[in-house]
């Protein structure tokens, strides 16, 4: 834990960040902080630093240079922050930092209730799951995931008949049995149907509310329906942030990103 100081409501903060790869800086100086309860999209060119960032939060790449804070619940209460470049990924995520990449990893040959109970905190093992019955708090918390991530009536289908986008909510419910403070969200609406697409955006505003939550997408009626600060990155720096609106008039922005 670290002594620094940042805002009460700041929950991520990074600052002069910098990761180079064989003298290419995927990250220059990036800065930036993310609050309690906040739904943020990035968005960016290819190349843009957008999987190594998340790759420095959740413990997988370590910075050359800058700090990367947490300020957790239990360590906002003592006035300190946690230093995520001194963490290792399982570190990370027991922390509180759930991340979903693009390719849901859902056990298809288990039912949806089955990967869910695999996932629950403190079952870490499927030797519990199976022998270890489930507590009745344990079952009330994933009827409150199913019924969240609207798969309550798939809940004994496998993993291997659900749709694309049924495989990404069933992914979000496993994060959320984890009760993360900030989940890291890569591309979840890339293979969605339009549908599925406009339910992913009213699940994610509905984890915001007690969460943080950080979408990296491409998808510009995705990032529309999310109605959130959008940041845009470019050669690992912030290049513009504000509302979808403000991004997408910045001359920068098209000339980038948006005009290709």
């Amino acid at each position: 834990m670290v002594d620094k100081h940042i805002p009460d409501n700041t929950l991520l903060y990074l600052d002069n960040v910098t990761v180079s790869f064989d003298g290419f800086k995927a990250l220059n100086n990036l800065s930036f902080l993310i609050n309690q309860c906040e739904l943020r999209a990035i968005i960016g060119p290819n190349g843009a630093g957008k999987s190594t960032m998340m790759d420095v939060i959740t413990g997988k790449t370590r910075p050359d240079t800058g700090e990367v804070l947490f300020n957790q619940g239990s360590t906002r209460l003592s006035g300190g922050s946690i230093d995520l470049t001194r963490q290792d990924e399982a570190e990370v995520a027991n922390l509180g930092i759930g991340r979903k990449f693009q390719k849901p990893s859902v056990i298809e040959s288990l039912t949806v209730w089955e990967n869910l109970e695999l996932a629950l905190k403190g079952r870490r093992s499927p030797f519990e799951s199976i022998f270890k019955a489930l507590s009745k708090e344990g079952f009330k918390k994933i009827e409150k995931t199913l019924s969240r991530i609207r798969l309550q009536d798939r809940r004994d289908f496998a993993g291997a008949s659900l749709s694309h986008g049924q495989k990404q909510w069933l992914e979000i419910g496993m994060l959320l049995l984890q009760d993360p403070e900030l989940l890291l969200i890569d591309e979840p609406a890339a293979g969605m149907t339009d549908e599925e697409t406009f339910r992913t955006a009213d699940l994610l505003r509905e984890l915001s509310e007690e969460r943080s939550v950080v979408v990296v997408e491409h998808d510009m009626a995705f990032i529309k329906a999310l109605d959130c600060k959008v940041m845009v990155l470019h050669e690992g720096s912030v290049l513009a942030e504000g509302s979808l609106d403000h991004v997408q008039q910045n001359q920068k922005v098209i000339d980038v990103y948006l005009g290709r």
